[in-house]
């Protein structure tokens, strides 16, 4: 179980889902949970990219502490590798590398590959953009069109042919959270991103996307505000809305507690639903010792985009924060 918001990485894969019409039919173990084999690196990476292209998964980038936690100030590594687990392979291989040292950017799978967008090493925050593909049995890394902005901490997903991302913090030091929709239509002969009108709530970061029944989802997330001092704090969200190409934004229910850096995208299963598993609610954002942390509530909560409702769908034995969801073979 994670003991704090640098939780390990894992690919968090369901398998055997068979979606009900109605969420209160959702109720109970609907999903049986398998292991894929362990990461190359033993002490798990945080905020890394992942996603599948072809046969295979990928995970790049990402973040751990090799010496010691942070909470007994262990210094913070951040990695450039990328991993391609293969069908039927019992270990992960070493497949390339990023451009550079990276983390904390968004996932977000395509027909064309898993772009990785935005994200952030040590002392700086990005607009890159990278298509990581593979090709003539070989993992290109490819450049897409920059952002407008450096962006970290936002979410994403992809409707169509359209990638959109939302939210994030432009630097290492933030005062605030960026309130930006941007969309990226890859079918375009010269893509390039475009700034959209966005929801109408705040600013956000570490929120979950997810595209389900045509339309993009917000749920949840964490502003920025300055506190008494003067200091930036977190102020936890449990709002969420809906996009629809050509309709705009729209406020739906607002999920049962704050889903903060809940994995993300969100899954999509059947014609209606879309899953936030787990996430951190705020209420052990102060917990002592650190070293005791019970972890993240593992609760799944299912929301409807028929009946505008949620509902908790058992639990996930992987409450980990930071972390992708990868489609990878169903």
């Amino acid at each position: 179980m994670s003991r704090s918001v640098y939780s390990p990485a894992m690919v968090l894969c369901l398998v055997g889902w068979f979606s009900p019409p109605l969420p209160a039919q959702v109720a109970g173990d609907a999903a049986e949970w398998t292991q894929l084999p362990p990461l190359p690196d033993p002490r798990g990476l945080g905020g890394a990219f992942a996603g599948a292209s072809g046969d295979s998964l990928l995970v790049a980038g990402g973040t751990n502490f090799p010496d010691k936690p942070p909470w007994e100030k262990g210094t913070k590594f951040w990695y450039d590798s990328i991993y391609a687990l293969f069908p039927g392979e019992a270990s992960w291989r070493t497949a390339g590398s990023l451009p550079g040292l990276r983390a904390y950017g968004a996932s977000i799978e395509t027909e064309q590959g898993l772009v990785c967008a935005g994200g952030a090493d040590a002392e700086t925050h990005y607009d890159e953009v990278y298509l990581l593909r593979w090709q003539d049995a070989v993992l290109q890394v490819n450049t897409l069109p920059p952002l407008p902005a450096p962006c970290a901490y936002a979410c994403g997903a992809r409707l169509g042919s359209v990638v959109y991302l939302a939210g994030g913090v432009d630097n290492p030091r933030p005062t605030n959270a960026m309130r930006t929709f941007w969309a990226l239509d890859l079918a375009d002969p010269k893509p390039s991103w475009r700034e959209l009108e966005p929801w109408p709530g705040p600013g956000r970061i570490l929120a979950v996307a997810g595209v389900q029944a045509g339309a993009f989802h917000l749920f949840s997330g964490a502003d920025i505000e300055l506190d008494a001092s003067g200091k930036p704090v977190r102020r936890y969200l449990s709002d969420a809305y809906r996009f629809m190409p050509g309709k705009g934004w729209q406020a739906i229910a607002a999920p049962p507690r704050p889903l903060v850096a809940a994995p993300s995208p969100a899954p999509a299963v059947g014609q209606s639903h879309l899953l936030v598993l787990s996430g951190d609610d705020g209420t052990k954002i102060d917990f002592s010792p650190p070293a005791k942390h019970p972890g993240f509530t593992p609760a799944i909560f299912a929301y409807h985009t028929i009946t505008d409702t949620w509902v908790q769908m058992g639990q996930t034995p992987a409450p980990h924060v930071t972390t992708p969801t990868a489609n990878w073979r169903g």
